[in-house]
């Protein structure tokens, strides 16, 4: 029989376990060995990045995508959308903006478009955001694209890619999304993003609708073999106009223990407490912190569009979720017994 305490710290020391444990510490975490392994994975990170948080500002460039995920707000065949685009004068303004602030990342997040016309508009500001402000990082989150566009937005100076999983199991990646996409070309946009150079982030929704213990050990050990820069973990949570709208949303415990499992085998990996976990709970991004998360991403868009950008009901955008609550932000940081970092935040591990 296993004992959960001796598992984790032998994940903490090793940084990696067998399937079957990872099994034991998911199905057989209670609150006191989800405090454990918090705390656990909180001292971790606290070693490596000295309880400083990177502030990444995220600017959701549009809300326009082909594709038509079942659990995704903003789904092509969703008619309720506000649809909009960020135009080049737009995005530059927002960094211009962001950069005054002291923020050295900026975020570029967008459903999925596809085509020549849209590919070459992002490159083409990516390599203005880079000629602007060199010294400052460019994330991408723009979904599947072809090894050539990654090729390009790479060579024009972007030093980050997001493109989530979501699961490594493929019939459970079916039942989530359109027979149009599979699995096995997530995993292929995965590898081209990694050997093209970018620090590529990977991760999962927590408590999606089929979702197993199972599957998410298979998730684990999936990024344990690619060995992402970037790992975002957060809550499933329904948006009303999917044929999701009526599920349970995932939970915080559940996030929160992953987040530490991740933070423990990867200790110098770039973990955010997601605007989803704010969303799930008020204290959720402080939670995720204190869970081992060490990068926070308020929200950079215009006003006039953050609630447009719709993925998942009641979606925290306002308040210390944004820019404009950064003293807001630094204060919660403060009461908790951390501190903003407004570096770059490079992977370097």
């Amino acid at each position: 029989m296993y004992n959960a305490k001796i598992l984790i710290d032998r994940l903490a020391a090793d940084h990696t376990l067998a399937a079957d444990e990872y099994l034991y510490i998911l199905s057989n975490t209670d609150a006191q060995t989800l405090a454990y392994i918090n705390n656990v994975a909180a001292e971790v990170c606290a070693s490596v990045f000295h309880k400083s948080i990177y502030i990444r500002g995220l600017i959701e460039i549009g809300n326009v995508c082909r594709n038509d995920c079942l659990y995704c707000g903003i789904r092509h065949s969703n008619s309720h959308v506000e649809r909009y685009r960020l135009n080049r004068d737009d995005i530059l303004a927002a960094c211009g903006e962001g950069y005054a602030l002291g923020l050295r990342t900026f975020v570029l997040q967008g459903g999925e478009e596809g085509g020549k016309a849209s590919d070459d508009f992002i490159t083409g500001v990516v390599r203005e955001v880079k000629e602007l402000y060199p010294d400052a990082a460019v994330t991408l989150s723009l979904g599947e694209k072809d090894t050539d566009t990654y090729r390009r937005f790479r060579e024009a100076g972007a030093d980050r890619y997001l493109l989530r999983h979501e699961t490594f199991n493929a019939a459970h990646y079916s039942s989530l999304h359109p027979a149009s996409m599979s699995r096995d070309n997530r995993l292929r946009c995965l590898a081209d993003l990694k050997r093209l150079g970018f620090q590529t982030g990977t991760g999962i929704m927590v408590g999606s609708p089929g979702q197993t213990a199972a599957h998410i050990v298979e998730d684990i050990l999936f990024i344990g073999r690619l060995r992402p820069e970037m790992i975002g973990i957060g809550p499933f949570i329904p948006h009303r106009d999917t044929p999701f709208g009526t599920c349970r949303a995932g939970s915080l415990e559940q996030t929160l223990l992953l987040l530490s499992i991740f933070r423990l085998m990867f200790p110098h990996a770039l973990i955010p407490s997601t605007t989803a976990l704010a969303t799930l709970s008020p204290g959720g991004r402080e939670a995720g912190i204190l869970a081992g998360a060490n990068v926070v991403m308020p929200n950079l868009s215009p006003a006039s569009v953050r609630r447009k950008y719709n993925l998942y009901n009641g979606k925290a955008c306002t308040g210390s979720e944004s820019v404009e609550g950064l003293k807001s932000l630094e204060e919660s940081f403060r009461a908790i017994g951390y501190k903003i970092d407004f570096g770059r935040g490079d992977y370097a591990g």
